[in-house]
C-alpha cells in the first residue's frame, strides 16, 4: 500500500490553507463539522449555475436531471451503509430531525404508558431530548444506562436494564464527547432479544469507518452530511422500509403524496411519505459526491486517524496538570481533556490565539458531564486531513497554557 500523502489530500480542501490571527490553521474540531473538498464545493456551484430545477415534478430537462440525480444520490447513501436497496434512506435536515421524525411518528404510534425507552448516560441532547418529550405524550418512561469512569457503556447494567417492557433502544454508535466506540452489534442483539426496535445515532461513526447495517441489524440509523463532508443542513435516516411504511407521515405538503382529496389523502409509500415540499436539492447532491469522496479512501483514513489519535493521547499525557476524559479501549480520533486550574473555554480561546480550532464545553452532552462530576471539557476531534505536525503543534500550544494556568 502507498504511503499515506496527506499533504496531496489537504489540497482537496481550500480552507485548509488559510491561516488564523496569523498562523497556519490547525483545525482540530472535527466532531462538530467537517471540512468540504472542492469537488463537494463544486457540485454546489454546477447545480445552481447548471441544473436548478424541482425535482419529481416537471417534464423539462432540467428538472429531469435534477430528478435523476437527487435519486442517484440515495443510492450513493445506500451504499455508503452497506445497502443494497435506497429504499429505505429518507433525506432530513440532519440526524437531529431523522431522530426526532422516529420519535414522533413511530413514538405516538407503538409507545404506551408502562412502556420504557432505553437510553445511556452518554448521549447526545439530540439523543434525549426527543425521548423525553414523547415519554411525556405517552406516558412511556425514559430508563437510562449508566457509563463507566473509562468513558464505556457498562454493558452489564445495559442488559440487566433490559425487559419486556422496553420497546425502544437508542444510543451513539460513537461518543461526540468522549470518542468512546459503542459495541452496536452487540447491544442491539441484547435489545433485539426482548423485542425492542433500536436506532442508533451515527452521526460520529459515519465519518471514521465503514458503516454497516446489515451487520449492525438495527431498525433505524441516523447521520448528518456535515459530519462526513458534505454541506450543513443535510443528512439521512434510513429505516427499515417495512417499518417506514407503516409509520404516518412527520410533515405533509407536496410530493410525499399519492392523491389528494378534499374527502381525504393517501401517502406515498417510503422514503417519499417523509420528504414534504422541496427538498434540499443542492445539500443532497452535495453530500452524494462527499461520500463518493470519501468512501473509497476510508480505510486508509481510519488507519491515519488512529495513528493521530495514539501520538496525541502520548503527547497529552506528557503534560503536568494535564487529565484525559474518556480512556476506552476503542475510540475515534477524539480527545477530550482538562487542565487543573483552567477552564475549557480559556483554554479554546487561548488555543485560538495560536491558529488551532478546538470545541469546549459540555457538548451538548450535560447529563454526562453531571454524571463525570466536571462542567465541560476541552476537546480536539481529528480528521483524515490533519497532520502529526497539527498534533505536536497542539502539545506545544498546552503545555505553554498549562504553564500560564500554573
Amino acid at each position: 500500500m502507498p504511503a499515506y500523502d496527506v499533504a496531496a489530500l489537504r489540497r482537496d480542501f481550500p480552507i485548509l490553507g488559510r491561516t488564523v490571527h496569523g498562523r497556519p490553521l490547525a483545525y482540530l474540531d472535527n466532531a462538530a463539522t467537517s471540512q468540504k473538498p472542492t469537488v463537494v464545493i463544486e457540485a454546489l456551484t454546477r447545480y445552481y449555475s447548471e441544473h436548478n430545477a424541482n425535482v419529481h415534478r416537471g417534464v423539462h430537462l432540467l428538472s429531469e436531471e435534477a430528478t435523476t440525480a437527487y435519486e442517484a444520490a440515495r443510492w450513493s447513501v445506500a451504499r455508503f451503509l452497506g445497502l443494497a436497496d435506497g429504499r429505505g434512506c429518507v433525506f432530513v435536515r440532519g440526524a437531529t430531525e431523522g431522530i426526532n421524525l422516529v420519535a414522533e411518528c413511530w413514538g405516538r404510534v407503538h409507545l404506551k404508558a408502562g412502556d420504557e425507552i432505553l437510553l445511556t448516560q452518554m448521549e447526545h441532547h439530540a439523543n434525549i431530548v426527543p425521548w423525553q418529550v414523547i415519554a411525556e405524550r405517552t406516558g412511556a418512561k425514559v430508563v437510562v444506562a449508566p457509563v463507566t469512569p473509562r468513558g464505556e457503556i457498562d454493558l452489564v447494567a445495559f442488559q440487566g436494564l433490559l425487559s419486556p417492557r422496553t420497546k425502544l433502544v437508542a444510543f451513539a454508535h460513537v461518543s461526540n464527547a468522549l470518542g468512546t466506540v459503542n459495541p452496536a452489534a452487540a447491544l442491539t442483539r441484547l435489545a433485539k432479544a426482548v423485542g425492542a426496535t433500536v436506532l442508533i445515532d451515527g452521526c460520529q461513526a459515519a465519518a471514521h469507518f465503514k458503516v454497516d447495517i446489515p451487520a449492525l441489524g438495527c431498525d433505524f440509523y441516523a447521520f448528518s452530511g456535515h459530519k462526513t463532508f458534505g454541506p450543513t443542513g443535510i443528512g439521512v435516516l434510513w429505516g427499515r422500509p417495512e417499518l417506514l411504511d407503516a409509520l404516518p407521515p412527520y410533515q405533509f405538503g407536496g410530493d410525499m403524496i399519492r392523491k389528494v382529496d378534499f374527502a381525504g389523502t393517501t401517502f406515498r409509500e417510503a422514503p417519499e411519505r417523509f420528504e414534504a415540499g422541496t427538498p434540499d436539492i443542492a445539500g443532497v447532491l452535495g453530500l452524494a459526491v462527499a461520500l463518493e469522496y470519501f468512501m473509497p479512501r476510508q480505510p486508509v483514513a481510519h488507519a491515519h486517524e488512529q495513528a493521530l489519535l495514539a501520538a496525541a493521547t502520548a503527547r497529552l499525557r506528557a503534560i503536568p496538570g494535564l487529565t484525559i476524559v474518556g480512556e476506552a479501549p476503542e475510540k475515534v480520533a477524539v480527545l477530550s481533556f482538562n487542565i487543573a486550574g483552567g477552564h475549557s473555554h480559556d483554554i479554546g480561546t487561548l488555543l485560538d490565539a495560536d491558529g488551532i480550532a478546538i470545541r469546549t464545553g459540555h457538548h451538548c452532552c450535560m447529563p454526562l458531564m453531571k454524571h463525570l462530576g466536571i462542567p465541560g471539557t476541552a476537546r480536539a476531534s481529528f480528521a483524515f486531513y490533519n497532520t502529526m505536525e497539527e498534533v505536536e503543534r497542539l502539545g506545544a500550544s498546552l503545555e505553554k497554557i498549562r504553564r500560564m494556568m500554573a
